[in-house]
């Protein structure tokens, strides 16, 4: 069977606009979609309505988005089985980015799994369970701290999946929950053309980090929109999104796509009606006095004790 067409190019407008990752011939629509939340509760076996997370995808699909944020630790495998259910043959310009370096636990538990074996399982779980020959990009997931990265090496499961991309089976390769050190240290193996870390308004400790990486023309993927948020800063951008007539969603994710043109976005749900609510944020425009309100949103963070 031949492949879906490509998603119209007036689509790129109201997604945010494209990014290309470093190496890659074809653009990506800055508004994405994350799978995760098409498993059952807890990331865990199938979902209650396999027939709406399947809706899910073909509208995102419609919709113009062609970036898929997903792992066959969704589930696990279960995600990875919608996604081939509901969109293989895959259009040809969409982008699934998987990632490794977990495995779960029959207790439902995430563990961090970089063994060489680990590794090279998972690649070929995404492989069979999406159904197909390559996967575009793989993550190497580091599991860091519980709210974030933290230092250590990368050499190690880089080469094993350096060795995977030699062979044929992943095209590129990114780093999720990762420091700048890490990304230095990675790119002495293989180029890296995008990292997924937690960054939003409220969260902003890769300000720098995102800069950097726009310089090299690398992707920055910001996961947890509304994560780890404080009840005074929901209180703050829930009056910044009643003033503006959006949910605060829209505008988390509206000040993402305006903070940096290598900012790709993956807000995850289950429901259509959501998906289509996620995609308008691309196009809420922030006006400066908005923008100067959510940047004071950071500075009302309580600093946590190490």
């Amino acid at each position: 069977m031949e492949n879906l067409a490509p998603s119209h190019p007036s689509n790129a407008a109201v997604l945010g606009g494209t990014f290309t990752l470093p190496g890659m011939s074809k653009p990506v629509h800055r508004m994405g979609y994350g799978a995760m939340q098409l498993a059952g509760p807890g990331v865990w076996g199938a979902p209650r309505d396999p027939d709406a997370a399947r809706a899910v995808l073909r509208h995102a699909v419609a919709a113009g988005v062609n970036h898929i944020d997903t792992s066959d630790f969704y589930g696990p495998h279960v995600t990875n089985q919608i996604i081939k259910e509901a969109l293989h043959p895959y259009p040809a310009d969409l982008v699934i980015v998987t990632k490794v370096g977990a495995r779960r636990g029959e207790d439902k538990s995430w563990n961090p799994d970089i063994s060489r074996e680990g590794l090279t399982g998972a690649v070929h779980d995404n492989l069979r369970n999406l159904g197909v020959d390559a996967l575009d990009v793989v993550n190497l997931r580091l599991m860091g701290k519980i709210h974030g990265p933290a230092e250590g090496p990368v050499a190690e499961p880089l080469a094993v999946l350096a060795e995977l991309k030699a062979q044929g089976l992943i095209r590129h390769i990114g780093l999720s929950n990762a420091t700048p050190t890490q990304v230095k240290e990675a790119q002495t193996i293989t180029e890296i053309v995008c990292v997924q870390n937690l960054y939003n308004v409220a969260h902003r400790e890769d300000d720098a980090f995102v800069d950097d990486l726009a310089r090299q023309g690398i992707a920055y993927v910001p996961f947890f929109p509304l994560g780890g948020f404080t009840p005074l800063q929901s209180s703050d951008l829930d009056a910044v999104a009643a003033s503006l007539g959006a949910t605060s969603m829209q505008v988390a994710l509206a000040w993402l796509l305006q903070r940096a043109p290598n900012l790709l976005l993956i807000p995850g749900t289950s429901s259509v009606a959501h998906l289509r609510e996620n995609l308008q944020a691309a196009s809420l425009t922030l006006p400066p006095e908005v923008l100067a309100k959510l940047d004071a949103i950071a500075a009302e963070a309580v600093p946590q004790g190490h």
